[in-house]
């Protein structure tokens, strides 16, 4: 086996495939994995599939922790990342903090329809039970550029 281990930069390139990968099918872009930092291995990745699967829960974030979950088989994440484009909103942070993941580090803000840093900042809540450490601002351009350019191209 040859090569440097994976980055943070490798798994948020990761992240980025998947909401491309969402545009394409005609999903908001959106992608999230989510990361074993232990082992480098990514236990599981998706972008959203709203539409596709016809389904307002369907975001990337759920849509990865369900992965992840099921492939351990446990509803428990605490030594997991997740890596997604997007500040994950309050359905998203609820569904992290619930699966107890350890880092969540998300590329641009949203100030609109954020529940993490904006919105009601549910890990801030006296009623949430674990609060990750939150990286935000990450590849922030790049991603607000990706969603930029899908709702522009769809109006």
């Amino acid at each position: 086996m040859t090569g440097k281990p994976p980055s943070p930069a490798d798994f948020m390139d990761a992240a980025f495939a998947e909401a491309a990968a969402a545009g394409a099918r005609g999903e908001v872009p959106i992608g999230a994995v989510v990361v074993e930092p232990a082992t480098g291995r990514i236990l599981a990745r998706a972008g959203n599939r709203t539409e596709e699967d016809r389904d307002p829960t369907a975001h990337a974030e759920l849509l990865a922790i369900r992965a992840a979950c099921a492939g351990r088989g446990d509803a428990r994440l605490p030594d997991c990342d997740l890596y997604v484009t997007l500040e994950p909103c309050p359905m998203c942070a609820t569904a992290i903090s619930f699966a107890r993941i350890r880092r969540v580090y998300f590329a641009a803000y949203d100030p609109k329809g954020g529940g993490a840093e904006h919105g009601p900042r549910i890990f801030d809540q006296p009623t949430c039970h674990h609060r990750p450490e939150v990286y935000g601002g990450l590849r922030e351009s790049e991603a607000a550029a990706l969603l930029r350019d899908f709702f522009r191209a769809r109006r």
